[in-house]
């Protein structure tokens, strides 16, 4: 991420669900300087809801801060320090979603098993990616959905092999019935409905999955026909629905 990405990142202060958000803090658990001075500051004028602190050591964050923690990233190089105090962590701050820091979109095994095996990291953070589209990552996160990169092949927690997972309530509890053209949402589907719920627009969500905004386009056409939804709003708020006991897109 370059100079010229922080200024068409198009900092704003509006939250994802259109108004203000509550105070929240987002912790940063290095000591080798992954995250720097400039992405906190991309961060705090792109959230202007969010403290962003950076600590040294992962037994600073073991602590109650001025507002409820949202997002702790953690450095690699202290996830065995992190998972020590994995349940301090998260009787602190039971609300916060933890992520590892990793030096760019393709999964290393150590990371990966941190995510599949751990009882505290539930995604990865690249650090190569465009400005624009590691802030919609970050807001994701901060929002509670969990991101791996896309193209992963991985196990999920209950054993069924997927998709990179974007969602705390993630694709499995998204039932089609197949009947007629009313065909199951596809993997790919899934995602880009997730990340639309989420409230990012189609640039961003080609960027995320390195796809053109075109096949973006096609893939939400087919998402509103076999939702039987008039727009992107409804199958939005379709899909966010099964964040609340479950329901099904019937």
């Amino acid at each position: 991420m370059d100079g010229n990405d922080y200024a068409e990142a198009g900092v704003g202060a509006v939250g994802v669900r259109g108004g203000p958000e509550p105070q929240r803090v987002m912790l940063i658990l290095t000591n080798t300087g992954s995250v720097s001075n400039r992405l906190i500051d991309a961060v705090e004028r792109e959230f202007p809801w969010v403290v962003v602190e950076q600590l040294e050591q992962v037994n600073a964050a073991c602590r109650t801060f001025s507002h409820p923690v949202a997002l702790i990233l953690v450095d690699i190089a202290l996830m065995r320090e992190a998972e020590a105090a994995s349940a301090i962590l998260t009787r602190v701050h039971p609300n916060a979603l933890t992520a590892v820091i990793e030096p760019n979109d393709k999964l290393q095994t150590t990371s990966l098993s941190a995510v599949v095996d751990s009882p505290l990291v539930r995604s990865v953070l690249p650090m190569d990616l465009r400005l624009d589209v590691w802030l919609s990552i970050v807001r994701l996160m901060l929002c509670g959905g969990e991101y791996l990169p896309p193209g992963s092949i991985i196990h999920t927690r209950t054993g069924d092999p997927g998709l990179p997972i974007l969602g705390h309530y993630g694709s499995r509890q998204l039932h089609r019935k197949t009947e007629g053209n009313r065909a199951e949402l596809t993997a790919r589907e899934l995602q880009i409905l997730e990340m639309v719920s989420r409230g990012l627009q189609n640039k961003l969500i080609a960027a995320a999955f390195g796809l053109s905004e075109n096949t973006v386009k096609i893939h939400l056409h087919n998402i509103i026909r076999k939702l039987g939804v008039h727009n992107r709003t409804e199958a939005a708020a379709r899909f966010r629905n099964t964040q609340y006991g479950g329901a099904r897109i019937d």
